[in-house]
């Protein structure tokens, strides 16, 4: 055990993945065998309390291969780039590494109380097991065949938590996972094609290294600005994109977000929800800065995508236009150059009734109501007509409850 433990003292490429809970608990517990029975227990209940964490007291092996996939270094970054050859200094480093890993994951408890100077002591604790399981599919095999496994993960899925993760907020100056994303479809969303179209243009033009431009998804509210770019993340994931959502009380972050993913190789959409200002907010002119003309250049693989309920997002007054100002007119440019910065600006406007009326029909065939068709554009109408508007999302609502109450027997 103190062998194991001093290779993974020595691990190079993949040397602070010993930072992660369950392999540092596991490399404390083997250090803790040859010190005294105080730290050895203490290091045996660290290590069973981190796999139970991680739901892996019955798959050790998992637990740690896991941490493998999905950890950020060197090889990984350089694997995720797509480049045809890596160095090979780097890939022999990540073999050795990645031997030393599998190593100490197929350790049982049997293995560690064995090596323990004082294991006759231990017999009476009776002390909770773990079990090893299996290693992860993409850590079984030779070196060899592990880093083209690693390799190939790592071109499809990007590395780090942006391989674990598609969707994520940032607070507090770092880049958050978000666990549960939405999960949004492109065949979730009805009507509004040609608009959506054009932002789907766009973003394939970001992947494919061709020039693209920051978009503004502007209209009334309801008809899927938002959901769009949630669908484009859940259709392109596995393309590299992933989507960072900035609340707009942060955009003076942004010089900080990007020197953080700049150097990665996926592709990112930086979500602004909802965007506008009052004169009274200056952080428009940090949007105006990132957007076009600031010294921090926005790097290659960054877009910005800002949804708005207005076209122009600054608000503007009567008294603004007739105030005192003598330079009344740069006034009122300087609100409209904000919404001019971004290079594609897509509209979504509330449907006509027959429009409404067709996205009813389209999700009542999605979720296999064709028969109901007829009552449920009535329903839909009153619906509609109660809430003060129709559009996709009030749709989606009406479908919602009408599908439930026809699931239960009554009518829609």
């Amino acid at each position: 055990m103190r062998q194991i433990a001093l290779k993974l003292a020595s691990l190079s490429v993949y040397n602070n993945i010993l930072q992660q809970p369950v392999p540092n608990a596991l490399y404390e517990l083997l250090w803790a065998t040859c010190t005294n029975a105080k730290d050895f227990v203490i290091a045996w209940g660290n290590f069973v309390q981190a796999l139970a964490q991680e739901n892996a007291l019955d798959k050790s092996a998992q637990a740690i291969t896991q941490a493998i996939l999905y950890h950020q270094n060197p090889f990984s970054l350089k694997a995720a780039e797509n480049t045809d050859m890596l160095p090979l200094g780097l890939t022999e480093a990540a073999k050795r590494d990645l031997s030393i890993l599998t190593e100490a994951a197929a350790i049982t408890p049997q293995d560690v109380l064995e090596a323990c100077t004082f294991r006759d002591e231990m017999k009476c604790l009776n002390l909770p097991q773990w079990s090893t399981g299996e290693y992860n599919e993409y850590l079984c095999g030779t070196p060899d065949v592990v880093v083209a496994k690693l390799t190939k993960f790592y071109r499809e899925h990007g590395c780090g938590i942006f391989a674990k993760y598609r969707a994520f907020i940032w607070r507090n100056h770092t880049i958050i996972p978000i666990e549960y994303h939405d999960k949004t479809q492109m065949s979730d969303l009805k009507g509004y094609e040609e608009p959506r179209q054009l932002v789907i243009d766009n973003t394939e033009s970001f992947l494919n290294g061709l020039p693209a431009n920051n978009c503004l998804l502007y209209g009334d509210r309801g008809t899927g600005k938002s959901s769009t770019i949630k669908a484009i993340l859940n259709q392109y994931y596995t393309q590299g994109v992933r989507v960072i959502e900035m609340p707009k009380e942060f955009l003076m972050d942004f010089p900080d977000l990007v020197t953080q993913i700049a150097y990665l190789p996926m592709k990112f959409i930086i979500f602004i929800d909802d965007l506008s200002f009052s004169h009274q907010d200056d952080t428009y002119a940090s949007l105006k800065a990132v957007l076009e003309g600031g010294v921090a250049a926005r790097p290659e693989n960054t877009l910005i995508y800002a949804t708005s309920n207005r076209r122009h997002l600054v608000r503007e007054t009567f008294s603004d236009r007739n105030g005192d100002e003598i330079h009344r007119g740069d006034t009122i440019q300087e609100s409209l150059s904000l919404a001019d910065r971004f290079g594609l600006s897509v509209n979504f406007s509330l449907p006509s009734k027959e429009k409404y009326l067709e996205i009813v029909e389209e999700l009542a065939k999605q979720r296999g109501l064709e028969e109901y068709i007829d009552q449920l554009k009535q329903g839909a109408e009153q619906w509609a007509i109660a809430r003060g508007g129709r559009s996709p999302r009030c749709a989606r609502q009406f479908m919602n409850a009408a599908e439930a109450k026809i699931k239960l027997g009554r009518n829609a």
